[in-house]
């Protein structure tokens, strides 16, 4: 809902928290998390675009404006250079005096990393931003370096950004250049994959404009600015080594695991209260072996680094940014080892659960669920803010 800028204001570390993910048809993909508090937010970014273009609408959901992805960029990628426009924006107050509190889950964790290095940059023309405007960052499961799952998916393993010829991946590309291409409005309004800056509709490019685009001459697949690539071990090792860890930032993460060693071998953790479609996941992970003739991903690469797993990213790389460099971080088995709270380090535990723990389906995670959730809202409120806290007025009262 709308955000009463009166309240945003009341006082600095009543921050906003802003929940990164996409819906699914409307329905609420954090099972109601953000019902939890008056000032949450869940911006619906596009499904399966780019990191770099969701980092660019986040920041035009929040401020207000129309979304600019940047000269250079929407040259290299074969996009428009404007998109969508948010009349007012959801946070349009946002700066270093009005921070917010981030919670991404999945690429989502990635998208605000993005983000930020981008507010640190002054990416945004007319935009006097900088890296205090972000004043925590909760990642849920986050792919902050990559995940062995892309390559079952149809990514090659060799390069990270090409896809196999024969794949769920090419048949699912095909489905929505179609469904782009035909562009029908009620559709596109109830299910938007987010490509509407890549102009695929039949009433820009034609009939010729759609062979083109199944041939892979045109478009987000061609161009490798889509979410896939992105996730691979390479796409992330790139995206990675632009990023920094902020030295006034708190970070904390959940990384989730669905497997345990039985003499001495990875095998899924438990194959009941596992649904069979993820325990399948969960296994085909737990056997990823890079191939013998594709150059490593990275310097140092295992495979059984990258076997524990929660059926859709491995565990390795949801704790903290690990590749091409390892960043400041502390694991937590305690809670009283995040007191006091530092920032600028990357504060993560282990949880046992799968990808999808913390979404979509609150009765399956139970208290756990309500504990999360009310723990990161907690945690930040009293703990992750720059100045001393100012004395707490009533609940009630602002």
């Amino acid at each position: 809902g709308e955000m009463p800028a009166r309240r945003a204001h009341a006082f600095l570390f009543f921050c906003l928290f802003i929940i990164c993910a996409q819906r699914l048809g409307g329905m609420s993909y954090f099972a109601g998390a953000e019902k939890k508090d008056d000032r949450v937010l869940v911006p619906d970014l596009g499904s399966l675009t780019s990191i770099h273009d969701r980092a660019r609408e986040l920041f035009y959901y929040l401020k207000g404006g129309q979304v600019d992805y940047g000269v250079e960029h929407s040259q290299v990628y074969g996009h428009t250079r404007f998109g969508r426009i948010y009349e007012t924006g959801h946070y349009p107050v946002w700066d270093e005096q009005n921070p917010v509190h981030f919670v991404g889950h999945s690429a989502g964790a990635q998208v605000v990393r993005v983000l930020h290095q981008m507010l640190a940059e002054k990416a945004f023309p007319g935009h006097d931003t900088s890296e205090d405007w972000v004043l925590s960052l909760t990642s849920l499961s986050g792919a902050l370096n990559g995940t062995t799952r892309t390559y079952y998916d149809g990514m090659l393993a060799e390069d990270g950004r090409s896809m196999k010829s024969i794949c769920l991946l090419q048949l699912c590309r095909l489905g929505v250049i179609v469904y782009d291409w035909l562009d029908i409005p009620w559709l596109k309004n109830y299910y938007n994959f987010g490509f509407d800056h890549f102009e695929m509709s039949w009433r820009k490019v034609g009939f010729s404009g759609l062979v083109d685009l199944l041939l892979g001459n045109t478009g987000p697949f061609s161009s490798g600015d889509w979410i896939l690539p992105d996730l691979t071990i390479q796409g992330s090792l790139k995206i990675n080594s632009t990023l920094k860890t902020f030295p006034n930032t708190f970070y904390f993460s959940y990384a989730t695991k669905r497997t345990r060693k039985l003499f001495g071998i990875t095998v899924p953790s438990s194959v009941l209260g596992v649904h069979p479609m993820l325990f399948l996941r969960v296994l085909q992970m737990c056997m990823w072996r890079h191939p013998q003739n594709a150059p490593l991903p990275y310097k140092g690469y295992r495979d059984e680094d990258w076997e524990d797993n929660d059926g859709a990213l491995n565990t390795i790389s949801m704790t903290h940014p690990r590749i091409p460099i390892e960043h400041p971080n502390r694991f937590v088995v305690d809670d009283s080892d995040c007191n006091p709270l530092q920032p600028g380090i990357w504060y993560h535990k282990i949880i046992e659960g799968d990808h999808i723990l913390f979404i979509v389906n609150r009765e399956r995670a139970g208290v756990q669920f309500d504990l999360l959730y009310d723990g990161i809202f907690e945690r930040c409120r009293k703990h992750a803010f720059r100045k001393s806290p100012p004395t707490m007025p009533n609940e009630a009262s602002h």
